[in-house]
């Protein structure tokens, strides 16, 4: 069984996010950048299945400028086999990664995508599901639980309610949530090994993708800043707060 995984690069979870001074965007330049989280889960579920023998070939998939490929030497550290990086200098949207994606299972014929079920920079939580609608495939978003048996996918998802399974005919696309599983730490020798394996190295245009982008950002503003609580003397003045000043009764 042959699993294809994307992989984002994102800015770290950890950094404090700042805006440009112009209001165009956050700021990048000298900014740490890592995996996006809940790719790091997809990584290691495709994993997890290569380790039980249920998969045999595992490719990391990413896309954006040629620093991407690091992003995917460490999804090779973690244990995929080799790398694809769409090299574009474009502000990739989620229809645009959708068809490249679209274009790389034509190309690769995996039985399975795994992603992540959003990245933490725009948090669009699309790129999963417009990939299932283009290749006509079922799909399992938010995947709490995933089991593999008799060509089938066996989902527990996590939705408003509690828990959902759904049983989807492979191929098929998922979409990994938080609790699905804990990623793992690259070992150095594997890091050092995954400095040997391949990464092809393709363009939009090579997949017969347009990846202008079809929405424009008009302006981006940090949220206002919390305003400090007042202490009230009783119910009666805090209702008036309330109704006069808040206004939200």
């Amino acid at each position: 069984m042959k699993v294809l995984v994307t992989v984002k690069r994102v800015i770290d979870f950890n950094v404090k996010i700042r805006v440009k001074s112009d209001n165009t965007g956050v700021e990048t330049a000298n900014v740490k950048m890592s995996m996006n989280p809940f790719d790091e889960i997809a990584v290691e579920e495709g994993v997890r299945l290569r380790e039980a023998g249920t998969v045999s070939d595992l490719i990391a998939v990413s896309m954006g400028p040629p620093a991407c490929q690091e992003t995917i030497r460490t999804a090779l550290a973690m244990g995929c086999d080799r790398g694809i990086l769409v090299e574009s200098d474009v502000d990739l949207q989620p229809l645009a990664v959708a068809k490249l994606l679209k274009a790389l299972v034509e190309r690769e014929n995996p039985d399975l995508v795994i992603l992540g079920k959003q990245a933490i920079d725009d948090d669009s939580n699309q790129t999963g599901q417009m990939l299932a609608a283009l290749l006509g495939w079922p799909q399992g978003t938010f995947a709490f639980k995933l089991v593999l048996a008799d060509g089938a996918a066996e989902v527990t998802r996590e939705i408003d309610g509690g828990l959902e399974t759904v049983s989807l005919k492979m191929p098929a696309v998922i979409t990994t949530d938080l609790r699905l599983n804990t990623p793992r730490y690259a070992s150095l020798p594997n890091i050092m090994k995954a400095k040997k394996k391949a990464i092809d190295v393709l363009s939009p245009d090579e997949l017969g993708v347009d990846v202008t982008p079809r929405l424009t950002t008009l302006k981006v503003e940090e949220p206002s800043k919390r305003q400090a609580g007042v202490m009230v003397g009783s119910v009666a003045e805090l209702v008036d707060k309330l109704r006069n000043e808040a206004k939200v009764i």
